[in-house]
């Protein structure tokens, strides 16, 4: 075959879930190429402290600039195509897309493809505050047909803040491992057949095992997508 295509990560919101990405890619172009294959790819990683105060603020367009530049400097750098590390941040996607002469990987649209391969067209939706309340990732599913059901109330604020004061920093707790569970349980009972994982370090709380729907884990979705990219 000829040479890997080079995949260019933007990571850093938070380094947490950008080392999930690096390991996934990798251990994937080991699995279907054998050997010592690895992947090409190169990786900018931002200053999250960075990207969460423009979050906080709501100055999107300052984190759009931000990322736009960063990506710049992968094509500059060689790549190929741009992965976003993050889901919130597909917030910007526009403005990275504008910036850029190479593939942006959606996340939301990998997403939606693995749901309905699955026969599924209602799931529910975790991820930050920003990317259950507004609805630039689950118009994006919508695009595609797929309904969908994000917490309320009390079950928003408890994903939200178990992301920022506990994932982000590294921290995996049993006792928000079993919350989680149970808003899932929730939303299953509200009619979703399916949960979509939508912020890259809740993968790191819960997974297939954990609740009785299918489990659409996006780092390990979009990770697997960029090495079809690579691979193409």
């Amino acid at each position: 075959m000829g040479e890997l295509r080079r995949i260019g990560l933007l990571g850093g919101m938070s380094w947490e879930s950008t080392a999930l990405y690096y390991r996934l890619v990798n251990e994937d172009v080991r699995t279907r190429l054998g050997g010592f294959h690895s992947a090409r790819l190169v990786l900018a990683s931002v200053d999250f402290a960075d990207v969460e105060a423009m979050q906080v603020a709501g100055d999107w367009e300052a984190a759009g600039a931000l990322l736009a530049a960063e990506a710049r400097g992968l094509e500059a750098a060689g790549a190929e195509c741009v992965v976003l590390c993050t889901n919130t941040m597909h917030k910007v996607a526009d403005a990275i897309e504008a910036a850029v002469d190479i593939p942006l990987l959606h996340l939301a649209d990998v997403t939606a493809e693995a749901v309905r391969a699955a026969g599924l067209d209602r799931v529910a939706l975790l991820g930050t505050r920003f990317t259950m309340e507004q609805p630039f990732y689950a118009d994006r599913l919508r695009s595609h047909g797929i309904d969908v059901l994000v917490p309320e109330g009390d079950d928003l604020t408890l994903v939200h803040d178990v992301i920022y004061d506990e994932l982000v920093l590294g921290v995996v707790r049993e006792e928000s491992r079993e919350a989680y569970v149970d808003v899932v349980r929730r939303l299953v009972g509200r009619g979703a057949g399916g949960v979509v994982l939508g912020c890259t370090e809740i993968e790191l709380l819960i997974g297939p095992e954990d609740v009785e729907v299918p489990v659409f884990a996006t780092t390990a979705l979009h990770a697997r997508a960029a090495v079809d990219f690579a691979l193409s």
